[in-house]
């Protein structure tokens, strides 16, 4: 039914173990094969083409469905639409951000401070144009095929480039003078596929799935036992996406209790429990939560 085009390059391996996540494991012949299949009748084949193209072969409708960068779908400025935001990125789960960055020894600490013609390498050349146009400041913009933050100070002034740490750009001798884009994966589908009810829907179960174990990495389960006496000191400690499940013990002995939490409290939140008089405390990997 669906046409699907994935990206080739960084995010390659994340999206693949996304969708594997997700009960939507792509299969091909190798890891260099440009084509795939998923055994799911809403998804008709599969692409892996660079993320810079997906925005316009998906606006184009080559395909009906596609992954790639809100950076890449501002930079084409092609006619999608974006179904959801998918946190995941080359090796983070946040946001990775398009950014000016001049010469550490710069006296500029603001765009308006660079001066009219100044140079900009980039990878983003209608994104920085429209960037530079809209506070007012003419740039010379020149396209970069790579090593961006190598061209400063001698063959540009500053450049538009994406970090996800920065680390890469301090390591150029470089300092970061704005954020002109946060960027994020993005599932998003050609409008006339997404006008058309079967598709949409279809659509929207995917981005479900997707979303589901995208949350789940970041959540655990927790179970465990707990008596009359200590089940409101423990209750008072556990987060949960609602309220915890509580139930109680075969012969009255005391109460189950299972929640989901934050993977990144659980190594302060199982001593805590412990101490207040949870017994039998489990931690369970999620495979996918669905709100």
């Amino acid at each position: 039914m669906l046409r699907l085009v994935v990206p080739k390059g960084s995010l390659e391996r994340q999206t693949f173990d996304l969708f594997a996540a997700a009960d939507l494991k792509i299969h091909r012949s190798s890891e260099v094969d440009y084509r795939g299949t998923i055994d799911d009748a809403r998804v008709k084949e599969v692409r892996v083409l660079r993320p810079q193209e997906i925005p316009v072969y998906v606006a184009d409708g080559m395909f009906d469905l596609g992954i790639t960068g809100r950076d890449w779908i501002e930079e084409t400025g092609a006619a999608v639409v974006t179904l959801g935001e998918l946190a995941y990125s080359k090796t983070t789960e946040k946001p990775v951000q398009v950014v000016l960055a001049v010469h550490a020894s710069s006296g500029a600490r603001r765009v308006e401070d660079l001066p009219a013609g100044v140079r900009v390498s980039t990878e983003y050349p209608r994104l920085t144009e429209r960037f530079f146009a809209a506070r007012g400041v003419p740039a010379d913009v020149r396209v970069s095929y790579g090593a961006t933050e190598a061209k400063v100070p001698e063959i540009a002034d500053a450049v538009v480039e994406i970090t996800e740490t920065g680390r890469a750009l301090e390591a150029a001798g470089l300092r970061v003078l704005e954020v002109v884009l946060e960027s994020y994966s993005a599932l998003i589908a050609n409008p006339v596929a997404a006008a058309d009810p079967v598709k949409a829907h279809a659509m929207g179960q995917i981005l479900t799935l997707l979303q589901g174990a995208l949350d789940a990495r970041s959540q655990v389960l927790v179970k465990l036992n707990v008596s009359g006496a200590d089940l409101e000191s423990v209750i008072a400690v556990l987060p949960a996406l609602k309220s915890p499940t509580v139930s109680q013990l075969f012969g009255g002995s005391g109460f189950a209790i299972e929640t989901v939490v934050p993977k990144s409290t659980i190594n302060v939140l199982i001593p805590e429990l412990k101490d207040r008089g949870a017994t039998d405390i489990l931690e369970l990997p999620l495979a996918k939560i669905v709100h």
